[in-house]
């Protein structure tokens, strides 16, 4: 097996990444509308913030959710009002998940409060914030497309 030697600033910028993330969802949120969500729930959300509709195959594609796990996060959400299921109306034998209103107006009401917890972390310094956006979407996109099809995950590369 052969290892590659990953230059410290990459590898700092991923745990870098990592502890951000936690340190977001560690918070939790001040307005108490927000519905929170364990970070599987997220994830499917935010792909649905994307596309008006997709099948649960496609979204476990897409998430790089198992389908069964997938099952599970969908059940949860529609309890919480966030998704729907319903019959599609191209092919009757085939369910298709969408946001609800509830559930775009939560996504849309937890990513203000990341953005001003972020913001008021940073000390309201964007003067990088555009180079550090498209840094990060390069990133992301990398990791997408670099996604191993193991361990009952698709290979899609959607997003």
């Amino acid at each position: 097996m052969t290892t590659h030697s990953t230059p410290e600033p990459w590898s700092e910028l991923a745990d870098l990444v990592l502890r951000i993330a936690r340190e977001i969802q560690f918070r939790g949120y001040t307005d108490p509308d927000a519905v929170g969500l364990s970070p599987s729930e997220g994830t499917v959300m935010r792909r649905l913030q994307h596309v008006d509709e997709s099948t649960p195959t496609e979204l476990a594609a897409e998430t790089g959710l198992q389908r069964t796990n997938l099952s599970v996060v969908l059940r949860s959400l529609e309890s919480k009002g966030l998704v729907e299921r319903s019959t599609s109306p191209r092919d009757r034998r085939y369910v298709t998940v969408s946001a609800t209103e509830r559930g775009n107006r939560n996504y849309r009401l937890v990513r203000q409060e990341w953005g001003r917890a972020v913001s008021e972390a940073a000390g309201g310094d964007g003067d990088d914030l555009e180079a550090a956006l498209s840094l990060l979407r390069a990133i992301e996109s990398g990791l997408v497309e670099a996604r191993p099809a193991t361990s009952g995950r698709s290979g899609a590369r959607a997003e």
